[in-house]
Formats: structure tokens, C-alpha cells, sequence
């Protein structure tokens, strides 16, 4: 089976290219949704966060209070850190034994979305990586369509690796500016490539 790693900055087209790659025949997992699944009520990342954060990231349904969360993470390095030192162990765990599901069904390619792919140390992990990139620009106007603010923003953007470096140091490119099938072209000739 071919691995693909799919990562870029946040607002750069993962999830459209997510899509896409399932349409054109891949398996997909998508870290961000195991993230979100690890952390529903009941669930030991939700007690562990609870703990270490307090009872204020915890909303009165039992459910994760993401605003405040995010709030607090992306203003101190520390918590960030060790937020992740919660979920990312946990995450690696559930994409991995997905990866090792579809080996025992002769998937022929797999995909494994992962934003902080190269800030986790996980580019060993697979045969390629794909790199999601747009223009600053367009990334600010996404991220301000999804109602974040330009503190949020530079917060957000400060957590990741600058995406030129994960440009250079990723396999293949896609550039998702323009109209999205041009997007899909793009992954379905990365796709045809041996």
C-alpha cells in the first residue's frame, strides 16, 4: 500500500483535498477528526484536559468548551504543549492502527491528513508528503471567513511551522488558489505518478 502524508498550513485546502482524494479512489483519515472524537464526553483526553486545564473547558453539557481552550493554548506556549502532549500520542495511536486496517485489506493508496505532520515528527511515517499552499493573502481571507480574528489568526499561524518550510520539505505541492478543479487535477496527477 502507498502512504501519503497531506498536510499545510491552516486555511491552505486539507479538508477540499481530503475530499477530492477520496473521490479519486484513496482511504482518508483526517487527524483533526480523530482529535475531535478523542475529546467527546466521557472520554479519557476530555478528563485528562479537565484536569490539567480546569473545570472552565468544560461547557455545562459535558462537552469540550473549544473556544476556551483554543484561548488559552494559543497564548501560552506551555499549555499548548502540553495539550499536545494529551492528544498527539493518542492521535498517532488511532491513524496508525487505521493505516494497519487498510494493509490487511490491499488498499492500494491510503492518506493520512495531518496539519502538524512535521512538527510531530511523523514525515517517516510515509512513502510521500503532500503539501497544501496558498497565497497569505487567501489564507487570511479563509481564516476570516470562518470568523476568526486577526489576533486568532496570528496565534494560529505562530503554532505551526512556517508552511515554506513544509513546502521544502514535502515531495509534491499543491497549489489551491484558483477554482477547485484545477485543486483536483492537481492531486489526481500527483496520484498517477508511480
Amino acid at each position: 500500500m502507498k502512504l501519503l502524508g497531506l498536510t499545510g498550513g491552516v486555511g491552505m485546502g486539507k479538508s477540499t483535498a481530503a475530499g477530492f482524494l477520496l473521490s479519486l479512489g484513496a482511504r482518508v483519515v483526517d487527524t483533526d477528526e480523530l482529535a475531535r472524537e478523542l475529546v467527546q464526553p466521557g472520554r479519557p483526553a476530555l478528563a485528562e484536559i479537565r484536569r490539567e486545564f480546569g473545570g472552565e473547558m468544560i461547557l455545562s453539557d459535558g462537552s469540550l468548551n473549544r473556544a476556551a481552550l483554543a484561548e488559552k493554548v494559543f497564548g501560552d506556549e506551555s499549555a499548548r504543549k502540553q495539550l499536545e502532549n494529551i492528544l498527539h500520542p493518542r492521535i498517532r495511536e488511532c491513524w496508525l492502527a487505521q493505516v494497519e486496517t487498510w494493509r490487511r485489506e490491499n488498499w492500494p493508496l491510503a492518506v493520512v491528513v495531518i496539519p502538524l505532520l512535521f512538527e510531530t515528527q511523523a514525515e517517516n511515517q510515509f512513502d510521500e508528503i503532500i503539501c497544501l499552499a496558498c497565497s497569505p493573502s487567501s489564507q487570511r481571507e479563509r481564516l476570516l471567513a470562518r470568523g476568526w480574528t486577526d489576533d486568532q489568526i496570528r496565534r494560529r499561524l505562530t503554532a505551526q511551522l512556517p508552511v515554506a518550510q513544509k513546502i521544502a520539505r514535502s515531495q509534491f505541492v499543491v497549489w489551491s488558489e484558483g477554482q477547485p478543479a484545477v485543486h483536483r487535477r492537481q492531486l489526481a496527477k500527483i496520484l498517477q505518478k508511480p
